[in-house]
Formats: structure tokens, C-alpha cells, sequence
């Protein structure tokens, strides 16, 4: 994607780097930390940030996430360049649910919204997915409910098409992809 660069390497075959650092003009995606807990606690606990993942995780579970969360392979925190701070998160993994594709999340604080941030990292992890994946393989996919305008519309504007529809959690779903064709994009 224009405009980013990672600094890591591809290992070939099926898999993507583990670990490594993105960098956007504006933020730096790196691996999460120990220390970034407060901010992902925020991001799992606050209800408007959860409103189409099934509300704020439960107590038994978010202290479950708070320990586990810090190291894994291919969960970024996304930080403001100039000052370091952690603002969201940007996270791949294999999707069992899905055929075993590359599915991506993300999350941002609320005081973040609306200002291209979301666009910036998540296009930087497309891009970096696009280009570390083997030729033809257009296995990365995203997941969100119908209802979700804005996630939707950051989806489109990644370059990412609307795939499948679906129903779960008793909610309509839309799963985004790369390298496709024949379906048209969009909320709506």
C-alpha cells in the first residue's frame, strides 16, 4: 500500500512473518506488548468499541485476554508515531471458522475514530499480507455484521470486496476478501 513499510521478512511457503514492524506516515505497527495492556483492556471492556462483537468481554474471559495477548504472532498495536501511543490494534489469524484463511481484526479507541487511522493500519496489513502471501493466493478475509457501516466502508476502502454473506451469532455477517470479482462492494 502507498505509503507504508515493513521492515521483516517473508519465509516463504504457506505462512507470514510471525513478527516484524509496519510503518504508515503517521504510525508505527509493532508486536504487542506487556505494557499495552491498558489500552487492549480498554479496547475489549468498552461498549461501544464491541457493539457488533457481541458487546464487552466478560471478567473471566478479559483476564484470560490480558494474559495471553502480549507476544503472539501477528498481533500488532498500532501507535501514533509521534508520541508512541498505543491506539488500537491490527490482528491476523488462521480462521479455522473460514477454510483455515488469514482472517484479519482490528479495533480502535473510540477518541481515535474518524480519522483515517483505521484506514492507514489496516491498509498497511493488507498490503504487507498481499505482498508476503504466495502468488495467487488471496486468502486474506475479514469479518463483519451488515450492520456495520463503518467497518464496512474502511473494508472497501482497503481494497477488499464483499466474498460471502452469512448469518451468525444470529446477526447478518459479511466476509471481505482479496482477489475477488463478481460481487459488488459496500454497505447496503
Amino acid at each position: 500500500m502507498d505509503g507504508s513499510s515493513f521492515s521483516g521478512r517473508f519465509s516463504g511457503g504457506s505462512g507470514l512473518p510471525p513478527e516484524g514492524v509496519l510503518e504508515t506516515p503517521r504510525l508505527v505497527l509493532r508486536q504487542a506488548r506487556t505494557d499495552d495492556v491498558d489500552v487492549y483492556t480498554r479496547l475489549w471492556t468498552d461498549p461501544e468499541v464491541r457493539r457488533f462483537l457481541g458487546g464487552p468481554v466478560d471478567e473471566g474471559r478479559l483476564r484470560l485476554r490480558q494474559q495471553r495477548f502480549a507476544g503472539r504472532p501477528r498481533v500488532f498495536s498500532v501507535t501514533r508515531g509521534r508520541d508512541g501511543s498505543v491506539i488500537g490494534t491490527v490482528a491476523l489469524e488462521r480462521a479455522g471458522r473460514h477454510g483455515g484463511r488469514w482472517e484479519m481484526s482490528y479495533s480502535f479507541l473510540t477518541e481515535c475514530w474518524g480519522r483515517g487511522y483505521g484506514k492507514e493500519a489496516v491498509g498497511a496489513v493488507v498490503g504487507w499480507v498481499l505482498d508476503a502471501a504466495p502468488a495467487p493466493d488471496a486468502s486474506l478475509i475479514a469479518v463483519t455484521q451488515e450492520a456495520n457501516v463503518r467497518s464496512r466502508r474502511l473494508l472497501d476502502t482497503v481494497g477488499l470486496c464483499v466474498r460471502e454473506r452469512f448469518v451468525e451469532s444470529g446477526a447478518p455477517q459479511v466476509l471481505y476478501g482479496a482477489g475477488c470479482t463478481g460481487l459488488a462492494a459496500g454497505p447496503g
